[in-house]
């Protein structure tokens, strides 16, 4: 770890502009070693030059997509973190989680950690080095969940795997020795989608078990579908250079045909089920305390702000920390852009402010 890469986490630490927007608590964060504005951080810029441009029609291969899901990161721990696999049983699955533990001897918080990947993709080793970070800066046990994907468990089955894993953490709280009124959920994309869903559901059978949500660049409205205070528009991105290849990096995400919301939903659900897309919840009033983290040039930036501003205005306390320069799943890239373990740093911090 060189030291220009450490001085660039120190400088995001503190490099930031706060405002009130919409009534959500807002914060964004520059490239920390740029003035540069519209364009991408030097290092995603680096990263998409270095991908050979295919002259093919992409083509749909799932044990492909999967394969490619993720990137090499580093641990950047600076303490013992202890790792354990486990199986939580469900009703209808066996759910293989793994477990992060801070060395103390203290009853912890506990942050059940859900990976993105489409819902068809991801796995609990592209974000054991995010989890582990996690533990370590919020002195909490996080708890890794490796939910059943689609196509072949379409919805709800991952999002029953996910809230089973909270059931067992309330009810295992003295084994784990962790303290059952701080139970946090967080995940990546489709991950974030999932906690919140979670929190959801949580509400909806009155267990309110959980306190606070980080929802990292989430998937929250599966077809795009535009509402009084979302439509999705390239327009509303700042692009003052690299034009073409910053359009393509955001309109990536982009499901145009619906492929990817039919392989998860499969006719389960209509895409506007809050529980598939909570930005169509008819209100999201008592949801715990949520961060809400969003890549400045990714598709699914303005449906996160949306989110955001939908909690704020249903009175749920909602911060919203901006990346600028970042593209999605930069989280993976721990290690290589200081954006990520920073990431990590503000969602234990806003375990530890928004939950008191």
């Amino acid at each position: 770890m060189h030291n220009s890469y450490q001085q660039l986490v120190n400088k995001l630490r503190t490099s930031r502009k706060v405002e009130n927007i919409n009534g959500v608590e807002t914060i964004t964060k520059p490239i920390p070693d740029t003035d540069v504005t519209g364009d991408l951080d030097p290092r995603v810029l680096a990263v998409i030059r270095s991908y050979a441009p295919s002259s093919e029609p992409p083509t749909f291969d799932l044990a492909g997509a999967r394969a490619s899901m993720g990137w090499p990161n580093a641990d950047v721990t600076t303490t013992e973190i202890t790792t354990e696999e486990m199986t939580i049983p469900s009703e209808t699955s066996k759910i293989p989680v793994r477990l992060y533990r801070p060395a103390s001897t203290e009853t912890l918080p506990v942050i059940l950690f859900f990976h993105g990947g489409g819902f068809f993709g991801g796995t609990l080793d592209t974000v054991e080095n995010p989890c582990k970070l996690l533990a370590e800066k919020a002195n909490a046990l996080v708890v890794s969940v490796d939910y059943r994907l689609a196509p072949e468990h379409p919805f709800p089955e991952g999002l029953n795997d996910c809230f089973a894993a909270i059931e067992w953490v309330y009810t295992q709280a003295e084994e784990l020795n962790i303290d059952r009124h701080r139970i946090a959920v967080a995940g990546d994309s489709a991950g974030g989608n999932l906690a919140t869903a979670c929190c959801l559901m949580d509400r909806a059978q009155g267990t309110n078990w959980i306190t606070f949500q980080a929802l990292i660049y989430p998937v929250v409205n599966l077809g795009s579908i535009p509402t009084d205070d979302y439509e999705w528009d390239i327009g509303q991105y700042e692009i003052g250079h690299n034009h073409e290849l910053i359009r393509g990096v955001v309109t990536a995400l982009a499901d145009a045909e619906g492929f990817f919301n039919e392989l998860y939903l499969q006719g389960k659900a209509d895409v506007t089920d809050p529980l598939v897309s909570p930005l169509f919840a008819e209100d999201v009033k008592g949801l715990p305390p949520a961060l809400v983290i969003t890549a400045e040039y990714d598709y699914l930036r303005l449906e996160g702000e949306a989110y955001a501003r939908k909690l704020a205005r249903d009175g749920v306390k909602t911060r919203w920390i901006q990346y600028q320069g970042m593209d999605h799943a930069f989280m993976d890239k721990l290690g290589d852009y200081p954006q990520a373990e920073d990431c990590m740093t503000e969602i234990a911090n806003g375990l530890k402010e928004m939950t008191r």
